[in-house]
Order: structure tokens, then sequence, then C-alpha cells
């Protein structure tokens, strides 16, 4: 452990949990700061929900047109910054169809429920160490929990549409993602082992020091390793490509979302890119410091990083792992479902048992200082 780890006053002087708005608030409104800064927090994260998806597909659409030498949106707005926005209002604005037949509430339930995963979970995401809504003591659990809901949102959408394709993309989806959760869960237990708490702040806290002090580089070699499974794992588990099967259009149609249009249809799109970033930030929190700046050991360097805010690093290090992504999708060819299940259940399951089990045997033998 660093010094500032094994002196939680220090740790406290440097990285306090408090921030200037609330305790304006608290000073001036002492009776009723807890509502007041709570209503601000859901009101940032509203705003910062609403604005992610407008930018990252514009983003997805720019990465994916370099990768195959185009130029992507062009026309609407300056390099097409609000072809984005375009799209969304067409959604808004579009007739929202139900199928005959369909469960109405179970089929206009299902679209909220992976927005409000999405939403419930940046609720505890450490942008910086003090900007944070929540940070229970059980964060990981809460975070494995939450994510549930995207599962039973896709699988309510499938049941509901009262369509066999949307069904069979559900069923597809659900075993998919219920499948690698499982890898995700064990990549996350291997760093709840090793920093003793399953507070992501304190994660975050637990890489002070240099960039060597990084889970990805900490645990040497293994660290790498979890850090490539953490990015297969949540690539299957976001339902993305190469690993959208509940998608295959050459055998679904649409998926699960096959009977779906208009705002119905947006606000799957819209958490799909929105799950993608707080994917993301976890693994910077996990893996790459969180909203710790870069320190390379430099003099003149290390004070020059210090001075950004902890929150422009998040976000680095966040579409950093984004456009990771992004890179996967737009490289390889889609899999199969047997190859799909067989990478998790005859490959990636066994890897990460035997990664927690040398990550245990390495703390053991007291590798990690």
């Amino acid at each position: 452990m660093t010094e500032n780890n094994m002196n939680p006053l220090s740790t406290e002087m440097l990285y306090p949990v408090q921030n200037g708005i609330g305790n304006m608030v608290r000073t001036l409104f002492p009776e009723s700061a807890f509502i007041i800064n709570s209503l601000i927090s859901i009101c940032s994260l509203f705003l910062l929900v609403s604005l992610l998806p407008v930018f990252l597909i514009w983003l997805e659409r720019k990465v994916a047109a370099r990768f195959q030498a185009r130029l992507g949106p062009m026309r609407v707005g300056y390099h097409g910054l609000l072809q984005s926005s375009a799209d969304g209002l067409k959604l808004i604005f579009k007739e929202i169809l139900k199928p005959e037949g369909a469960d109405t509430f179970v089929f206009f339930l299902a679209p909220i429920l992976p927005a409000s995963a999405t939403f419930l979970v940046m609720a505890i995401l450490p942008f910086d160490h003090h900007l944070q809504v929540a940070d229970p003591a059980g964060g990981v659990i809460y975070v494995i929990g939450i994510s549930g809901l995207s599962i039973l949102g896709i699988l309510l959408a499938g049941w509901a549409s009262n369509n066999k394709y949307s069904l069979l993309g559900a069923m597809r989806s659900g075993a998919q993602m219920i499948s690698f959760e499982i890898s995700l869960t064990l990549v996350m237990l291997l760093i709840v082992m090793l920093t003793g708490t399953a507070s992501l702040r304190e994660i975050v806290l637990s890489q002070q020091g240099t960039v060597a002090d990084w889970w990805i580089f900490k645990l040497p070699g293994l660290g790498l390793i979890a850090f490539l499974m953490y990015m297969v794992s949540s690539t299957a588990e976001l339902n993305r490509a190469p690993f959208d099967i509940s998608e295959a259009e050459s055998e679904l149609t649409g998926g699960f979302a096959t009977e779906y249009s208009g705002i119905s249809f947006a606000m799957f799109f819209f958490a799909e890119f929105v799950n993608m970033f707080v994917s993301a930030g976890i693994a910077a929190t996990f893996f790459l410091g969180g909203f710790l700046a870069p320190q390379i050991g430099v003099a003149f360097i290390d004070p020059l990083f210090a001075v950004i805010p902890g929150f422009v690093w998040f976000f680095l290090k966040t579409f950093f792992v984004i456009f990771l992504y992004m890179w996967f999708r737009w490289t390889f060819p889609r899999l199969r479902v047997d190859q799909l299940m067989y990478l998790e259940w005859k490959m990636l399951l066994p890897a990460n048992l035997l990664l927690l089990m040398s990550g245990g045997f390495f703390m053991a033998m007291g590798g990690i200082l």
C-alpha cells in the first residue's frame, strides 16, 4: 500500500468528498441542503444522460467512417455534429406503434428498464473525488444487481411483442447477457479481492501513486489479462458487435426491438450508448486509476498533470475505452450463437476462475504492497 492509503487523514485532505457547490448550498440553506443537493445531482445526471447518446452516436459514425475510408456525417451542422440531434428529433415525432395482441403495459415498460438501469449506475460512478452522487460500501454489488434491469427489459420487450422473431432475439440476448455477466462479475471480484473494498471511490484511491500503481499494471501480467477479459465480457454484455447476435438482421430481423418504433425504439438505442459509457467508466475506475491523474515519475511533468481536474482525466480514460469498443465493432466479424456461448462457458469462465485463483495466490505471497 502507498503512504496515502496507510494514512486516511492525508487521503481525505488530498481527495475531499465535499465540493464547493454542495458546501455553498449547505451554508445558505442548512435545513433543506440535502433536498437541494439531491435535486442538483439528479438534474446533472439527467443532463449528462441526455447529451451522451447524442455525442456518442455521432462519434461512432465518425469512427466507423475513418475505419472505412469515409467522411461520415458532414451536412447537418459542422462536420455533422447536429446529425444525431436531428435523428433523435425525428424519432420523438414518429408514430408509436404497438402490435396487435401485445401486452400493452409490459410492451411500454420494457424500454424504460434499460434506461433506468444506466441512470442508477451512473449515480455511483466517481467522476472525481468530490463528484459522486453516492458511494455505497457495496458499490460493486450494486452495479451487478442494477445491471440486471437491462436484461429484464430486453426479455420483457421480446415477450410482450407477440412476435416470434422478437421472442427469439430476446432469448438469445438474455442468454448472452446472463452468461457474460458471470465473467464480468469474476473480473470485478478480482479487483475487490485485491483492494479489500467494494466501494468504487476506494477502488480508485487504492491506485494512488504512479501509473504503475493502476491495477492494469500493478498486478504483473494478470492485470492486463483481467482488463482484456473485462473488455471482451463487457462488449458481449452490451450486445455490441461482434457479439450482437440478438440483432442479427439476417436471422431475426431487428431482434428484440423489431416491433418498436419512435421514442420507444429510441430509448433502447440511447440506453445502449449510455450503457457503453457506464461500462467504459467502470473499466477506467477498476483498471486505469479513475479520476487520478497519471503520474509517470518525472518531476516537471507530474505537477502539470496533477493540476488538471480529476473529472477531465476520468472522461479521457473513459472515452479511450469507448474508442476500444468502437474499434472492436468495426474490426471483427459477427460470431455465431454457438461460437459465442463456447467462448464464454468453455474459455472465458475457466480462464476467469484461474485468474481469480492466481490473483489470490499472488496476494497471499505478498505481491500486493
